[in-house]
């Protein structure tokens, strides 16, 4: 019986692999499958895959032109056999052999619909320390909690983190939703993982640092941010909005917007009035926040 099914989507990280195929297949745990989904990489990836394919059975390759982030991972669930689902970016490393192996059985154990862990993040460069991603210091180990009271609880000590490579997630549990990356977008995590968690009413925390997260420049997430990052989460808000007009929703919105406002300061002059007006028509006014909006049109670049 497959345990884990890893979710590997990659794109132009050759020189990465290495690190992120050894850190899995060193893992204790052995009933695991890697379904490595290259992503029209025009690097030479391809060659690593291969290689860590050939000297593995438990690595699953498959190829299709780019489709993003959201497309290499909805490809790669269609082939996951395992009991549980972990989505790993393919320049990260597990912090310990152990570490499917620990979240499996507390998942086991708790009968979770997914689980949420702690990870920290660095720089490429010599994978100099950034921060820790931190939130289950709030939390009771082997203590049921649900996804509204969970995301309340995040926003309201402003530590909510939407990313999926903090969980391992129950694979029944994501068919019963029918949930799947919204295709074409950055910040796809936003959307998944908000719908994933306030569905969920059976949601347990591990207290463990258990992923380190690589910060590249050329990543998506280590680029500039540009109008394209603003309309891609003004879409996650639409479809937030499609999927449940409520208070935590709106409070989440809130949260969202007057950060991602606040930041869009740095995009060129000429390309804020389409943006802004789009927020406006959708009546998002009132989530940026007079301060944020003051920022998003007077602070200039540095």
């Amino acid at each position: 019986m497959i345990k884990v099914s890893v979710i590997l989507p990659i794109y132009n990280v050759a020189q990465y692999l290495d690190d992120t195929f050894t850190s899995l297949l060193n893992q204790t745990l052995q009933e695991i499958e890697i379904i490595a989904v290259n992503d029209g990489s025009t690097d030479n990836s391809e060659e690593f895959i291969k290689k860590y394919a050939q000297q593995d059975q438990r690595i699953k390759y498959y190829r299709q032109n780019n489709q993003g982030l959201s497309g290499a991972r909805n490809t790669a669930i269609q082939y996951a056999t395992g009991k549980y689902v972990y989505m790993m970016d393919s320049d990260d490393v597990l912090s310990h052999t152990d570490a499917l192996q620990v979240c499996y059985e507390y998942a086991e154990n708790c009968q979770a619909d997914f689980i949420f862990f702690d990870g920290e993040r660095s720089t490429e460069k010599g994978l100099y320390h950034i921060s820790n991603i931190s939130r289950t210091h709030l939390i009771e180990e082997n203590k049921k909690y649900s996804g509204e009271y969970l995301l309340n609880l995040m926003l309201d000590n402003n530590i909510h983190n939407s990313v999926v490579w903090l969980l391992l997630i129950n694979h029944n549990y994501l068919k019963h939703l029918y949930l799947t990356f919204y295709p074409g977008i950055l910040h796809e995590d936003e959307l998944f993982t908000t719908i994933l968690t306030l569905k969920s009413h059976n949601i347990y925390g591990l207290r463990q640092s258990l992923i380190k997260h690589r910060i590249r420049s050329t990543s998506i997430m280590g680029l500039q941010f540009t109008k394209r990052n603003l309309n891609c989460y003004l879409t996650v808000i639409d479809e937030l909005f499609k999927f449940q007009d409520s208070p935590i929703i709106r409070k989440f919105a809130k949260y969202t917007l007057s950060k991602v406002f606040y930041t869009g300061h740095q995009i060129p002059f000429r390309d804020k009035f389409p943006v802004f007006w789009r927020a406006c028509k959708s009546g998002y006014l009132k989530y940026i926040g007079l301060k944020p909006a003051l920022v998003f049109w007077f602070k200039k670049k540095h």
